[in-house]
């Protein structure tokens, strides 16, 4: 089945450079109208450009897309606002979002500054947050929408001197699996990407054969079916090099202890079967825990709910 965004738009943030110029380029290619939004700053978020986005934008014309350039920085709400109005100025709807903005402050946790770790949370969260929120009430009236959270393996496993970086992106998965059950009945799928690959944000950091290997435009085919009619939903997507898979969050059956057992000795002694990975469970929504361990006391108690 033939992937298009035809009669679609689609905005693309951090689409100057690297990946986000990817997915824009890709979006394009398949029929969307794309805005093409980055601050055009530095790696660490300090400085503005237009630049790198009116080059991007230029190159999907010359191409025979359609394309505009914004410079909001996604961590301002009223900037994100005129985005949208922009989008929606040119072409009366907003399809997709690939909140793809971010930035990096990498350093060990006891020798970051905290304007540091907020500036990251401010753009890789709140910006999705903006920009997710600017274009809801657009998708909730059309019936349709294909929201891309861009997540991490940094937030999902951790890595050192990323701590801003890592609670960010995981930040992003807990926004995903909300929206996800508050979008659904208007049409709108949200998902999440983990992607690894080589751009200025990982340059220097890896050998530089496997950094060629890990190409945006990999990245940007898991991307475009995120975006795509056929989008799954709630699916957390890594995607490197080539290779795709899927990331699933578990959580074990455990242990119960009667009200007179529940010390922190006796957990302690229970700590091999809470962990005992058999029977776990994938959970969808946050009460589906409650319900398992009310079930358990219940049963222990005899008490039929």
């Amino acid at each position: 089945m033939n992937i298009r965004y035809d009669g679609k738009v689609a905005i693309v943030t951090g689409a100057g450079a690297g990946i986000g110029r990817s997915h824009a380029l890709g979006l394009a290619a398949r029929g969307a109208k794309v805005v093409v939004n980055d601050l055009g700053g530095a790696r660490d978020g300090s400085g503005r450009s237009s630049a790198a986005a009116d080059s991007v934008a230029a190159e999907i014309r010359a191409a025979g897309g359609e394309a505009i350039t914004n410079g909001a920085n996604v961590a301002d709400w009223a900037e994100v606002q005129a985005m949208v109005r922009q989008a929606m100025d040119a072409w009366g709807r907003v399809d997709i979002l690939v909140n793809n903005a971010g930035i990096l402050r990498d350093k060990s946790f006891s020798k970051m500054e905290i304007e540091d770790f907020r500036a990251v949370v401010d753009v890789h969260l709140m910006g999705s947050v903006h920009c997710t929120r600017a274009v809801w009430e657009i998708m909730r009236a059309q019936q349709y929408g294909r929201i891309v959270m861009t997540t991490s393996s940094s937030g999902l496993y951790g890595n050192f001197g990323q701590g801003n970086y890592g609670a960010a992106k995981m930040a992003v998965v807990g926004l995903m699996n909300t929206l996800v059950q508050e979008g659904e009945k208007y049409g709108i799928r949200v998902n999440a990407v983990a992607p690894a690959a080589g751009t200025r944000m990982t340059e220097g950091l890896m050998d530089q054969r496997a950094f060629d290997l890990l190409t945006p435009e990999a990245v940007t085919a898991g991307v475009l079916l995120l975006c795509a009619e056929q989008a799954p939903n709630r699916m957390i997507l890594s995607a490197g090099a080539g290779g795709y898979a899927s990331v699933h969050i578990y959580e074990t059956a455990g242990i119960h202890l009667a009200p007179g057992e529940q010390t922190p000795e006796n957990v302690l002694a229970g700590l091999a079967a809470i962990e005992d990975r058999r029977g776990e469970q994938e959970f969808t929504q946050g009460f589906q825990q409650s319900l398992k361990f009310v079930g358990a006391a219940a049963r222990a108690l005899g008490i039929e709910l």
